[in-house]
């Protein structure tokens, strides 16, 4: 059998590879805790589930229109208003199955073959993937100050005549930083000078702490929303933590949206009908539920923060925002992919490699998670690796005596 070159240059998700390891230990009965995960343990929002549920006995359950259904996106345009102060068409959305694809879809219409997308380290790990799937060249910037917020000077000196996106996620997976509104007026004056097309993944832009704000790239230009370069692309997965009903979508120029259609239209057709009404009754119902699950997130940050305070030799700087941030474990092994796998072996604690966020001797933890995962887990993380810590620790119902240090 011949796999086509394309298709074997793909990396696979680390962090779906990761959550398969922990799924198959935890059906051996072992005492796994996953601080690799990226979604919120709440449940879905009662609204969601009304919408969902009156689909559902209603029987009438069948194609919906390509781009979406008609009052999801009134929901998507009134979630627009009111959060970026941008008032769009129905012909500026598109409905897809998960950020993911509307992420996907933009690049998929916009790039060509040898088109270079610039990425900013540290960055989401299907960046880069996504953009070799449609044949481009992804072209990565990596701050060289350590603090993971990107500069312009940097950006501006690999842009050039194949430059023809920049993705920007703030705040930002897996680093939790939130990108300073400077910068983004920055940005968006840059693309729109240049022509380069400005894809803002907002999935996390309310998942934000300590007073902070995700600055919205259409507050940075005056151009209206079908000439404007800015792509903006969001989902209820990580605000709702509504991560299984796959819905997102993308605002951009009708052209685009028009484009996107129709390869929606030869791939997944359109997204759940039953899913897009969860959605809709997320966005229109009482939004109190995204308060309650950013304070949550924000207390197991702040336990997060405390506990990575008792190891020595590893940096972290504090998220600003998602439910993640990115320590540097390069004082113990400087190898990622080892670390994860090694604490996951002795641990029993899933972490994330740093190294496919182009980010090597990290490691991505999530707090999205119990506060008495992210205190457990970290306490077996130093009992595995610090010489320091305690030399024995109960896992589950087992007492482990380390013998590697």
């Amino acid at each position: 059998m011949r796999i086509s070159q394309l298709a074997q240059s793909i990396e696979g998700s680390p962090t779906l590879q990761l959550n398969e390891a922990a799924k198959m230990l935890r059906q051996k009965g072992e005492p796994v805790i996953h601080l690799g995960g990226g979604e919120p343990k709440n449940p879905a929002p009662v609204t969601a589930i009304l919408h969902s549920t009156a689909m559902l006995k209603n029987g009438n359950v069948k194609y919906g229109p390509t781009d979406g259904q008609p009052s999801l996106k009134k929901a998507i345009i009134r979630y627009t208003e009111e959060n970026y102060d941008r008032l769009v068409a129905p012909e500026n959305v598109i409905v897809s199955s998960g950020a993911k694809q509307s992420l996907y879809n933009v690049l998929l219409s916009i790039i060509d073959p040898q088109d270079e997308v610039i990425l900013l380290a540290p960055y989401w790990v299907s960046y880069p993937e996504m953009v070799k799937m449609v044949y481009g060249v992804p072209v990565v910037v990596t701050p060289e100050d350590g603090t993971f917020h990107p500069r312009m000077e940097d950006i501006e000196q690999v842009v050039g005549s194949y430059t023809k996106a920049i993705i920007v996620n703030s705040p930002n997976n897996p680093s939790g930083i939130v990108y300073s509104e400077e910068f983004i007026a920055e940005i968006v004056d840059f693309c729109e000078r240049n022509g380069i097309f400005l894809i803002m993944d907002d999935i996390y832009h309310k998942l934000v702490f300590d007073g902070l704000q995700a600055p919205p790239a259409y507050r940075f230009t005056d151009r209206d929303i079908d000439n404007t370069h800015v792509v903006v692309v969001n989902g209820i997965s990580k605000v709702y933590g509504m991560t299984g009903f796959r819905i997102g979508w993308a605002v951009a120029n009708r052209k685009l949206v028009e484009v996107m259609a129709n390869l929606q239209g030869q791939t997944t057709s359109c997204a759940s009908v039953v899913s897009q009404a969860a959605a809709e009754g997320a966005l229109t119902g009482v939004q109190n539920v995204v308060e309650n699950l950013r304070l949550t997130i924000q207390n197991n940050r702040d336990v997060m923060m405390q506990e990575l305070e008792g190891f020595e030799g590893v940096k972290v700087h504090k998220p600003g925002g998602t439910f993640y941030c990115l320590p540097d474990f390069r004082a113990y092994n400087g190898n990622s992919v080892e670390l994860a796998n090694f604490l996951l072996e002795k641990a029993l604690v899933v972490t994330v490699p740093g190294k496919p966020f182009g980010m090597e001797g990290h490691l991505r933890m999530s707090y999205s998670t119990t506060v008495k995962d992210v205190t457990e887990g970290l306490e077996r993380i130093r009992w595995a690796l610090d010489p320091d810590a305690p030399n024995e620790i109960y896992i589950g119902d087992r007492k482990l005596m380390r013998d590697w240090l």
